[in-house]
């Protein structure tokens, strides 16, 4: 079993920053890929950007030159650089994980991000 936990969210203004935090804790013999989704109220949860083990990223066009992921291995931990947010940011987001040859699929609780005036 792999457990999530995840800090970092909040309130701030537009145009501001904030970092998320993930750190995998568990039975983990081989992390695959380490992510961040969001889902905002009433859309469907969407993924924001994703790193695998050899540190190749993936992010979603919207948040492409704002945000950014990064992972230590070593602590099974995962980072999610926000800045310059916008109010369409606002959101629940959530860590990921894949875990072992199946890719066995792990989610955090949820942290709430709001960017508002």
């Amino acid at each position: 079993q792999v457990r999530l936990l995840e800090s970092g969210g909040g309130l701030v203004q537009p145009g501001g920053s904030l970092r998320l935090s993930c750190a995998a804790s568990g039975t983990i013999f081989s992390l695959k890929t380490m992510g961040w989704f969001r889902q905002a109220p009433g859309k469907q949860r969407e993924l924001v950007a994703r790193i695998i083990h050899g540190g190749s990223t993936i992010y979603a066009d919207s948040v492409k030159g704002r945000f950014t992921i990064s992972r230590a291995n070593a602590k099974n931990t995962v980072d999610l650089q926000m800045n310059s947010l916008k109010p369409e940011d606002t959101a629940v987001y959530y860590c990921n994980v894949e875990v072992g040859i199946n890719y066995s699929n792990y989610w955090g609780q949820g942290t709430q991000v709001t960017v508002s005036s």
